[in-house]
């Protein structure tokens, strides 16, 4: 049986990234994440199978250059979404939009459809944007300031709800889009769409708080995590909600810490891609927020081995330690990414889970 991912009472898992060429990992080995369909499709039936909560999709369109052109393929989310609630039983995929690229009348009609498939199991993540080549390639002129992008978004995501709640035929006129006859069918079954949004500037948080059921955010890691959850928690609060606070993370476990350390030297420094690594931190400070200063000026390796997320490295106990640690600061859940989607979350799921569950942060899975 299915249980929504807002309706689940434990510390929540998910899986990010798997739809792009490298998942997180900015390398060249040989073998690094495909990204291809079968192995997604494979990839969401073990999550399925093994308890995972939910997957998360990148949005992206063009690369980041280097050697590999890293994130040069990428499945797009929506189709993406729709697959994997129909290939799956518990499991919810969420669908990653960029406001500025897609029209939100559009976008409550997918994603109303995308429910249909699997009634309470699609989410929508909103993306206000921050990439400007990508805009460049689009032909859209991404806005220099946040506040602008993010009145745009609180605009797109009105619409998108209003669409969703309101029956019969309606106008609605706005600043972005005046809309004049407008109606929406079919509706999502629960009358709205789980929502998720990356927010970490001070606009992000604003955004998030206002709007998101899940804010994911970037952090250093547990300590300085736990002032992040408190502030974001208290301007969900101030809103009258109650959005859970989620980090990504990516993850090397191995039967002891030395071999998951010489992996993470093997993919992240001796066959980083460099060249992509600087690249994608010099768009992150120039046209995002998402990082701080403090972080892109020391993060070079952790962009290597997971796009500037939080490092879960060593043993099954290592792992569910630290796991336990993001759970005591507060957080809602985490997403992970792999090298090896697939062989590394069998292991995690033999390995990890169980010992999540002593803790009492999961449920068993039988």
């Amino acid at each position: 049986m299915s249980i929504p991912v807002l309706e689940a009472d434990h510390f929540r898992l998910g899986l990010f990234s798997s739809n792009c060429t490298g998942g997180l990992a900015v390398t060249t080995i040989p073998e690094r994440w495909s990204a291809s369909w079968e192995d997604n499709l494979r990839l969401a039936r073990l999550a399925d199978r093994v308890g995972i909560d939910f997957m998360l999709p990148i949005a992206r369109w063009i690369g980041y250059g280097g050697v590999t052109n890293f994130h040069e393929g990428v499945l797009e989310p929506v189709p993406w979404a729709t697959a994997i609630v129909a290939a799956t039983e518990r499991l919810t995929a969420f669908a990653t939009v960029h406001t500025a690229f897609n029209h939100p009348v559009v976008t409550a009609k997918q994603l109303a459809t995308v429910d249909q498939v699997g009634p309470g199991r699609v989410g929508l993540n909103v993306v206000a944007g921050w990439n400007q080549p990508e805009y460049q390639a689009m032909g859209v002129d991404l806005p220099q300031d946040h506040d602008s992008r993010y009145a745009l978004a609180q605009e797109w995501v009105d619409v998108v709800t209003t669409l969703w709640q309101r029956e019969g035929r309606f106008d609605l006129p706005g600043r972005f889009w005046d809309l004049q006859g407008v109606e929406a069918m079919p509706k999502p079954a629960a009358g709205r769409i789980p929502i998720l949004n990356a927010g970490s500037s001070p606009q992000g948080k604003a955004y998030a708080a206002r709007n998101a059921d899940f804010v994911f955010t970037i952090v250093g890691g547990p300590e300085d995590g736990a002032d992040v959850v408190r502030e974001l928690s208290a301007q969900s609060a101030a809103q009258g909600r109650s959005a859970g606070v989620l980090t990504p993370t990516h993850v090397v476990c191995r039967p002891t810490r030395a071999e998951a350390e010489d992996y993470l030297h093997y993919y992240a420094v001796e066959n980083a891609d460099w060249d992509a690594v600087d690249n994608l931190m010099q768009l992150q400070g120039l046209h995002a927020q998402s990082f701080s200063p403090e972080m892109l000026a020391g993060f070079r390796g952790r962009f290597a081995a997971g796009h500037g997320t939080c490092p879960l490295i060593g043993s099954p106990d290592d792992v569910a330690d630290e796991i336990e640690r993001f759970a005591r600061a507060g957080f809602g859940g985490i997403t992970m990414s792999f090298v090896d989607y697939v062989g590394e979350l069998e292991y995690f799921a033999q390995e990890v889970m169980p010992r999540l569950a002593k803790k009492g942060l999961r449920p068993e899975v039988g």
